[in-house]
């Protein structure tokens, strides 16, 4: 445990959560953490700033981002190895998810010096705690790539797997994404929509792909803000004679190598007859294939 008055441990980085909007939701000992440690390693110098001069805490600030992430690493190893304490963080939530950070962490690591986590607002659990949905598994994906070729290869990769799928996006990429989501998964997914999570204009919405885009449209107010989107996952076919588990393997296979092969690994792993896994994945891969019905959790 930690002292109270005086937590960073020389020598140590120090990985804090800071809030996504909220600025009440830092937690006690993120506060803590920053005002003992030698340095802020910092997303954007600016933000965190505000978020220091909001609770009078004066620290070293460090600018550490996409752009200077693999420079900045070796310098502040370098202060880490000679006995500071440095703090790591990125302008909203958990840093080195789908923020820079991991880089850093990992070669810290690698350099035998200890990363300590100090947890905190994440939005992706936020938005799913807060969704409804009652689905056990989720894949978090984090930013769709730019480009709609791009989005619309990865998400096809995406498609067969019967998880939800969590992804972030940006206000001026919304739209694109979301005809993108549609057009590749089809309309008949469910979509969860939440924006400006712990801000003034947080808004949660659910709705079918098929009506989600017409949703943004219509008022220009919903394509403001940062986004978090949850959409559901592919239904597992009903096959008699196969398991749910082999089912659920077999789709994920099909998602990554070709169909033969596929079958061939499915039927290794899970012992089900190589004839009966080869029906199910030409179902499952039918241009004109459509999910069970909804009597599946997933």
């Amino acid at each position: 445990m930690h002292q109270q008055n005086n937590p960073a441990v020389k020598g140590t980085l120090y990985v804090v959560a800071t809030p996504i909007g909220n600025l009440q939701d830092i937690t006690l000992r993120a506060l803590d953490i920053l005002r003992s440690v030698d340095a802020i390693a910092a997303e954007d110098t600016r933000n965190t700033s505000h978020l220091l001069n909001h609770f009078a805490i004066g620290a070293k600030l460090m600018a550490l981002h996409e752009h200077n992430e693999y420079q900045a690493a070796a310098r502040l190893i370098e202060m880490l190895q000679s006995g500071k304490s440095l703090a790591l963080v990125s302008d909203a939530g958990t840093p080195a998810v789908s923020d820079p950070g991991a880089h850093l962490v990992a070669k810290v690591r690698e350099a035998g010096l200890p990363v300590v986590p100090v947890p905190g607002a994440n939005a992706a659990v936020s938005a799913f705690s807060a969704a409804g949905i009652t689905a056990p598994h989720f894949l978090f994906y984090g930013f769709l790539p730019h480009s709609s070729s791009g989005r619309k290869r990865e998400l096809a990769a995406l498609k067969n797997l019967p998880y939800t799928l969590v992804f972030y996006e940006s206000p001026h990429r919304i739209l694109a994404s979301m005809a993108d989501l549609r057009e590749v998964l089809g309309g008949g997914r469910t979509v969860t929509i939440a924006r400006e999570l712990t801000k003034l204009f947080e808004t949660i919405h659910t709705s079918m792909l098929e009506a989600a885009l017409d949703w943004l449209e219509a008022d220009q107010n919903r394509q403001k803000g940062e986004f978090v989107l949850l959409v559901s996952g592919a239904e597992i076919a009903e096959t008699d004679g196969v398991g749910e588990e082999a089912q659920r393997m077999l789709q994920i296979l099909l998602a990554e190598m070709p169909l033969k092969q596929a079958v061939k690994l499915a039927a290794e792993i899970s012992g089900e007859k190589k004839n009966t896994l080869y029906e199910l994945a030409l179902q499952l891969k039918a241009p004109d294939h459509k999910p069970a019905g909804p009597g599946n959790d997933s």
